[in-house]
């Protein structure tokens, strides 16, 4: 494979700008000339809409601005196109991320794409889900799957840990998960019943579904927000960035604060309704017991009608842990077991009023403690709860 020393950045086949590495391994970036009069800043804290070249940090994305290393596989993505390259005696050590980036070319999450672009000369067939889930397990259990180059084609440019696929269904683009190595089998059904309940609670959510199977209990599949058709049937690509990339630091190290977040939100929006839905899904994650609630799962997306930014629909709801059991995200720096009175503190601190932010807290505890009451039954009976881990 090649050696990539340089790249085009486009959003939606318009030129952003361009990428290139210099001799200590860091990737610099410069505007192009037309996107500086006519676009506008794809990372606004790091990457201001100025003619300048601009020069990332080693750390924490291995000398990538924040906004780029969003475009890279995470997790399940990156174990596939590492396993994709070793299956063609390439050696995913010496592939730096400028190539990285050339092989997400355009299937990556969010608006941006690379080129040129490196293809893999691989095709694929009919979906069997079931199939599909079986490959995931070998690929994580023995590295090695007959099924790799259609997983790989399906989720290659996929992020988060669990395994899933990127594919379209009814003329709409989605996403499907399916179980990891740690996760129960009944873990699709799970993560779709949070995404009611979320929606219930008033939280801004996309189209989910639960897909059929014949070995558990069904597939978690969630609609693109970062894809939409046009009128004209064309889809377009929307621009988005998570935390993790705005304030350049990694979602692999809990150092954020909700806090940190709502400050965040206005700072980026303008708008005490995106702080209001940054509110709402604090109270969730607190309430609900989603305690894996790190940078890169929050995110806002670009509105370019009316040029502004706003926080995207939430993704990733669902019972789970992280470091130490606690929250990925300190709530008014309680990340054990935060409660009312630190949620109450979060909302004072950004100017929320108290009687309205108590009603919204109060209201979706309710509503989580009433809607996920079976799987509160679930969780005791097959032994996944400890005195740590109640939903409210």
């Amino acid at each position: 494979m090649e050696n990539v020393k340089s790249l085009q950045l486009f959003y939606n086949e318009k030129k952003v700008g361009i990428l290139a590495v210099l001799p200590n391994t860091i990737v610099a970036f410069e505007y192009d000339e037309k996107w500086l009069q006519e676009g506008f800043s794809i990372s606004p804290f790091s990457l201001p809409l100025i003619k300048k070249v601009f020069l990332p940090k080693i750390d924490p994305f291995d000398g990538l601005f924040g906004i780029f290393s969003d475009s890279l596989p995470d997790g399940w993505g990156r174990l596939l196109v590492d396993r994709m390259l070793n299956s063609l005696n390439i050696n995913p050590r010496k592939i730096g991320s400028l190539n990285r980036l050339s092989i997400v070319g355009e299937s990556g999450m969010g608006a941006l794409s690379y080129k040129p672009e490196h293809k893999f000369m691989i095709s694929g067939k009919e979906i069997d889900y079931d199939k599909l889930a079986v490959a995931c397990q070998e690929i994580l259990n023995k590295n090695y799957s007959e099924d790799l180059d259609k997983l790989f084609l399906l989720g290659g440019s996929s992020g988060g840990a669990r395994p899933k696929i990127l594919t379209e269904i009814d003329n709409e683009e989605w996403i499907i998960k399916f179980s990891s190595s740690l996760d129960d089998k009944d873990s699709g059904k799970m993560e779709y019943l949070y995404s009611l309940c979320a929606k219930k609670c008033g939280i801004l959510m996309p189209e989910t579904r639960l897909f059929t199977s014949k070995i558990s209990s069904g597939y978690f599949g969630v609609k693109r927000f970062d894809r939409e058709k046009t009128s004209s049937g064309k889809t377009k690509k929307i621009h988005m960035i998570s935390v993790s990339a705005l304030l350049e630091t990694s979602h692999r190290f809990p150092n954020l604060d909700y806090n940190i977040l709502m400050k965040l939100t206005l700072k980026l929006t303008g708008s005490f309704e995106e702080v209001e839905k940054m509110y709402k899904l604090m109270c969730f994650n607190v309430f609900a017991h989603n305690r894996d609630d790190h940078s890169k799962n929050f995110s806002f997306i670009y509105n370019e009608e009316f040029k502004k930014w706003l926080l995207s629909p939430a993704y990733d709801l669902t019972y789970s842990y992280s470091i130490n059991g606690e929250h990925a995200t300190t709530v008014n720096g309680n990340g054990n077991n935060p409660d009312m009175p630190d949620i109450l503190k979060v909302a004072e601190n950004i100017g929320l009023k108290y009687d309205k932010a108590k009603k919204i807290a109060e209201d979706i505890r309710k509503i989580v403690k009433e809607d996920l009451e079976n799987i509160k039954k679930y969780l005791r009976k097959h032994g996944l709860d400890n005195q740590t881990g109640e939903i409210k």
